[in-house]
């Protein structure tokens, strides 16, 4: 009962912070949303191992049980928007099809390659949805069929597969059309000092004059923000490694941790809105801190003087900007040394027997 309270609280927040959006934050008058999945791990106890087991590759005893999440993103807002829950070895193809239902006609879904199928593009459509991509790499890329609408840009279509993919069911099969006609944009990424690296997009926006290939492209690029996002989630907040001991605690701790995402995205938001920042250039780390050295302020003020307050929090998050750094790139490197202790290869049953007998 409480985790379904915690879930419709977080859903009705996510609906409450899109209805927020203004039309000229749209894309073309498109509402754009971010797909992805990623992993979290939970206390070594037998109720947690038994719904979420550890990765084979573990020792029993020398892991920890992981869920594999996958979460839809408003790239406008930064907040959650959908989630579902699985276990570790669930593909990411899996989770999205069960969060499509959460999209809203008129949305576009942006993705990694990992999502790019053909009943996938279907059932999007179906929804009155657009998606737009990354080309999965077991498809060739050639420019010698289909029909050509512009530099790097063509129209082709995909034939219906002749056998059933994994995870659909015979009736979802036969319900596919014999083909759907789709639009491939590539381009090439130039780093000094690497390899040139060639980028194939299939997106379902098939009027280039509307969705032109440049504004595709750019689109794209901030596919990127779905990264940052979970990392707020899982470093920033710290959801990376949960504390409760049992599965129906652990859902709802997930729960609550993209609830107060969300709230702080809010505030996020209405600072960004409020003194004209852009949100997303906003600190979601500076917006936490300030809010908790405000919350005492709030909950001891009367009501009419609370909105006050709410403002002037608003301007202190809307203070300062991060500053815009195209093209970072930080070395993936710890500085904080670990200690010299060993990993655990063995259960630790087994390694007090050894110490006993040493």
């Amino acid at each position: 009962m409480a985790r379904k309270i915690i879930r419709e609280a977080f859903q009705l927040f996510s609906t409450k912070t899109g209805r927020k959006v203004p039309q000229e934050y749209l894309w073309c008058g498109r509402n754009i949303l971010v797909i992805d999945g990623s992993t979290v791990s939970m206390p070594d106890t037998v109720e947690n191992q038994k719904e979420y087991p550890q990765p084979s590759t573990q020792k029993d005893g020398c892991g920890f049980p992981i869920a594999k999440i996958g979460v839809i993103f408003s790239l406008v807002t930064g907040a959650a928007v959908a989630l579902c829950i699985d276990v570790l070895n669930t593909h990411d193809i899996k989770l999205a099809r069960r969060l499509y239902g959460f999209l809203k006609p008129n949305d576009v879904l942006l993705g990694d390659r990992a999502f790019c199928a053909y009943a996938d593009m279907v059932t999007i459509t179906k929804l009155g949805c657009d998606a737009i991509f990354r080309k999965h790499q077991s498809r060739t890329t050639t420019m010698r069929k289909g029909k050509i609408v512009g530099d790097c840009d063509k129209l082709v279509t995909w034939y219906k597969p002749k056998s059933c993919p994994k995870g659909l069911s015979k009736d979802e099969f036969d319900a596919l059309p014999t083909y759907i006609r789709v639009r491939e944009i590539y381009y090439y990424i130039f780093i000094p000092g690497f390899r040139t690296q060639r980028v194939s997009l299939i997106t379902t926006l098939l009027d280039k004059e509307t969705y032109s290939t440049l504004a595709i492209v750019e689109l794209y690029g901030q596919r990127w923000n779905v990264e940052l996002d979970l990392r707020h989630l899982k470093t920033t907040l710290g959801m990376e490694i949960l504390r409760c001991k049992s599965p129906s605690m652990v859902r709802k701790e997930i729960y609550v941790f993209l609830l107060a995402y969300n709230l702080l995205r809010s505030l996020m938001w209405d600072a960004g809105t409020t003194y004209t920042t852009p949100p997303l250039r906003l600190s979601l780390q500076g917006t936490r801190h300030h809010l908790i050295n405000f919350i005492p302020k709030l909950l001891a003020t009367t009501s009419t003087t609370r909105l006050k307050i709410y403002r002037t929090l608003l301007k202190i998050i809307a203070h300062k900007a991060v500053p815009d750094r195209p093209a970072r790139n930080e070395p993936r490197v710890r500085k904080r040394r670990p200690k010299a202790y060993p990993l655990m290869t063995k259960p630790r049953h087994e390694l007090r027997k050894q110490l006993q007998t040493a």
